[in-house]
């Protein structure tokens, strides 16, 4: 009954999708002239289009001048404007062309909806104004982004906590990590804040307030072994991320020893943000198969969205012992209907040593019977062989990852996973 429900929904989504390529083709009809125009010039060396005019109440600068000498331009479809209605989350694919190297591929990001960003400048202009309009980059020195000025030595918690997932318990080890990396300035490297001119301090506390990822893909980069998408820069409101693949999505139907070997990673992405030398657990509150990508040479599993993601710094609750940390937390499945949906406190998350999040996060979301994208049910590992369905091992650590029946069985059915992953991948069965 589920599998039929299944691909009766499946059905719904492909003529969904067929409806919507055909009214496309007809928007692209009734708007040929502006179709040709958009082809001719490169909207991301207009100052406004990327919103350096709003500067410091932006994410950055450090790739202005490659903006502006025309270098980074949009892919075709992403420049026809018309189709900006689609692109609710205002990503965008784009190429990057260096004289020597070549060009590649990349992603662009505007960090939130349009009303979204529309909503961040009422609030700037009524907290320093008391109305919804005003001259942005006048009332940012008015607002708490200004705050910190070049007296202020360090970032500390009481002045960010709750900001953001980033820094919903932040400790000061992880603020002087966020500053010392903090990539758009000359001079990263130093945890002092005074260090930083005055109109960074104020983009750097915009960027961890309005959506913190890029100090997540700066502070834990790819380059040093964290599973997230490497950054690149930023031009006003407009920040660069490396293209890595396509979704994980594209890959629901892919052969079985492929989908084998891309759950044995993504259950390796949830151990090491979870245990890791730097005693820091990075917590994944939005798991779904379009924040997850696929390497196209090397097929390898990066987190792509890292909006969600708290940081709990293992040192410190073992420092402050609060109300039982050290008591291994296990999350509680819950049964929805809705798509990606998640159980969790992050109160709870901030305040213990051990807890089972991402395991609970990655089966149930991504790998099991009970993971639900786009119409369809059954997770990234439905339709095992036969031998494999026969054997009902993989089924059982699936589900006991998932809702387990045992206390703190989804702890051992993780490692027990993993392990038997890894064996179904290197064909040892």
């Amino acid at each position: 009954m589920l599998r039929f429900l299944s691909l009766k929904f499946g059905r719904l989504y492909r003529c969904l999708k067929l409806l919507l390529v055909v009214g496309l083709f007809v928007i692209l009809l009734m708007n040929t002239h502006s179709l040709f125009a958009s082809f001719q010039r490169n909207e991301l060396t207009d100052r406004r289009f990327i919103s350096l005019n709003k500067c410091p109440a932006c994410f950055g600068t450090s790739w202005c001048r490659k903006f502006m000498n025309g270098q980074v331009s949009f892919e075709t479809w992403g420049r026809l404007r018309f189709l900006d209605f689609l692109n609710v989350k205002n990503v965008h694919f784009a190429q990057y062309g260096e004289p020597r190297e070549g060009t590649r591929r990349m992603v662009l990001k505007r960090l939130g909806s349009n009303q979204e960003l529309a909503d961040i400048d009422q609030k700037i202009c009524k907290r320093a104004t008391g109305r919804p309009r005003c001259d942005l980059i006048q009332a940012m020195y008015k607002t708490e982004f200004a705050r910190l000025n070049g007296d202020v030595r360090l970032l500390t918690p009481d002045v960010v906590e709750g900001w953001s997932d980033l820094v919903h318990c932040p400790s000061q080890r992880l603020l002087d990590r966020v500053v010392r990396r903090y990539a758009e300035t000359k001079d990263s490297g130093s945890f002092l804040l005074k260090n930083l001119k005055d109109t960074e301090r104020m983009q750097l506390l915009m960027t961890l307030a309005f959506n913190p990822e890029p100090l997540v893909l700066q502070s834990f980069p790819s380059d040093e072994g964290w599973p997230f998408a490497k950054y690149l820069g930023a031009c006003g409101r407009m920040v660069a991320v490396n293209y890595v693949g396509e979704e994980l999505w594209s890959f629901y139907n892919a052969p079985w020893g492929q989908r084998v070997d891309l759950a044995r990673q993504l259950m390796d992405i949830a151990e090491q943000l979870t245990n890791n030398d730097f005693d820091f657990a990075l917590y994944l509150l939005d798991v779904s198969f379009d924040n997850f990508a696929v390497g196209p040479r090397d097929g390898k599993v990066i987190v792509v969205d890292a909006e969600n993601v708290i940081v709990a710094d293992k040192r410190l609750i073992r420092q402050n012992k609060p109300e039982n940390y050290d008591v291994w937390y296990e999350s509680r499945f819950e049964d929805c209907d809705k798509e990606a949906c998640l159980s969790f406190s992050k109160d709870i998350l901030c305040s213990r040593v051990t807890v089972d999040h991402n395991y609970y996060a990655v089966c149930q979301n991504l790998l099991s019977r009970y993971a639900t994208w786009r119409g369809t049910t059954g997770g990234l590992l439905h339709d095992p062989p036969a031998d494999v369905a026969k054997d009902g091992q993989l089924e059982a650590l699936l589900d006991e990852c998932t809702n387990p029946k045992k206390r703190y069985g989804r702890y051992q059915a993780a490692k027990e996973l993993r392990d038997y992953l890894a064996q179904l991948s290197s064909g040892a069965r």
